[in-house]
């Protein structure tokens, strides 16, 4: 079965979902859309479609796709997700879902109407060392995981002015605008779990963009989570800082085991477990990869890593995939996305509250 697909940002993001589209067998890069008309014809012929469009809404019309890449700015993901699902057409969808509590409550509604997938593309949660925690936790090796931290530090005030809706959805608005990378695989870490509350307090303001403007979003912004299980968890989002990159921290307790990432180049992932330490002394994690990385990761790692973001630009479409044709449960559904998405935009009310611990609604609870 071929299923073709309409690629969205394809003169920009949307390009870097060619190798998995291929390497699927099953879906068919046929349309490609994007507002920057000059690179448009550019795009089609690199991923190879039949089609191009500047409008997407025509796309959805008169193309023949069974589904969308969406690798479009954050303001455009829920729009663009509904105008597909609405018409039976298979989402997945860059992070976050979406920019508003209101506009992701209409997303969820048009999920649970739709025959379509909605799909998150969440892909920090492929990246092989978090997927080995995430398979050490079902194993039960942590014991019960309840703290978690999750940082992305990654300064991008140049980009500001090339990506121009950054400056706008991501640095002009305060409190944590973009957590998924941070908190997504930290909600996989604790299976059955969820972020009922936040608190957000930021670092101030040290830092003016090209025209002389403060930016509305505070350097460093935290964000306290309290999990519906009684667990915590800590997200620190900075894009503005002087600093060198450091997108994927992350650490992680359990009962029976610790984790901590590689902060700096150099320095190793590590891991404490006390059914495999004799004593309070860190592994690398890497010298357990044999056991604890699944199967597909191993058998598809060198065609993974031909692909962004460490390999989860891969494995993101190949679920995509499987949840389509019905292999396999989707892994980060709609109600999963939510979980990944609300905390940061109730954060945003949050911080402008002196940090007051908001309750974050529960998208299962919206019928």
């Amino acid at each position: 079965e071929i299923l073709n697909v309409g690629i969205v940002g394809a003169a920009g993001r949307g390009s870097g979902f060619k190798i998995a589209c291929e390497a699927s067998g099953i879906l068919k890069i046929h349309a490609v859309c994007d507002i920057n008309r000059e690179k448009l014809e550019e795009a089609r012929i690199n991923l190879g479609a039949l089609e191009k469009y500047v409008d997407y809404d025509e796309m959805l019309e008169k193309s023949d796709i069974q589904a969308v890449i969406l690798g479009t700015p954050m303001n455009f993901h829920v729009p663009q997700a509904i105008a597909a699902l609405k018409k039976g057409i298979h989402v997945l969808s860059e992070v976050p879902a979406g920019i508003s509590i209101s506009e992701c409550k209409n997303l969820v509604l048009t999920c649970r109407k739709s025959k379509a997938v909605y799909m998150m593309a969440e892909n920090y949660t492929y990246i092989k060392t978090n997927v080995m925690v995430r398979e050490m936790v079902r194993r039960g090796m942590f014991g019960e995981t309840y703290y978690g931290e999750g940082e992305y530090l990654h300064e991008l005030k140049a980009y500001n002015e090339v990506t121009k809706w950054r400056r706008k959805w991501q640095t002009g608005i305060n409190g944590i605008t973009y957590g998924t990378h941070s908190l997504g695989p930290i909600l996989q870490w604790m299976p059955g779990d969820r972020v009922v509350s936040v608190a957000c307090a930021g670092s101030g303001h040290h830092y003016k963009d090209p025209r002389g403007d403060l930016y509305e979003n505070e350097d460093s912004c935290v964000m306290l989570c309290k999990m519906a299980k009684g667990g915590l968890v800590k997200i620190r989002v900075d894009m503005l800082s002087e600093r060198p990159s450091a997108m994927t921290n992350y650490q992680l307790q359990g009962t029976e085991g610790a984790y901590e990432s590689a902060r700096a180049q150099g320095e190793r992932n590590r891991i404490w477990l006390r059914s495999l330490c004799k004593d309070h002394s860190w592994l690398d994690i890497e010298t357990l990869e044999n056991e604890y990385l699944p199967g597909d990761w191993k058998k598809q790692e060198e065609i993974a890593m031909k692909t962004g973001h460490g390999g989860g630009d891969f494995f993101e479409v190949m679920d995509f995939v499987d949840a389509i044709l019905g292999r396999k449960p989707c892994p980060i559904g709609i109600d999963e996305a939510m979980d990944m998405t609300l905390p940061g935009l109730v954060s945003q009310e949050s911080i402008l509250k002196n940090g007051a611990w908001l309750p974050v609604p529960d998208s299962r609870d919206w019928k």
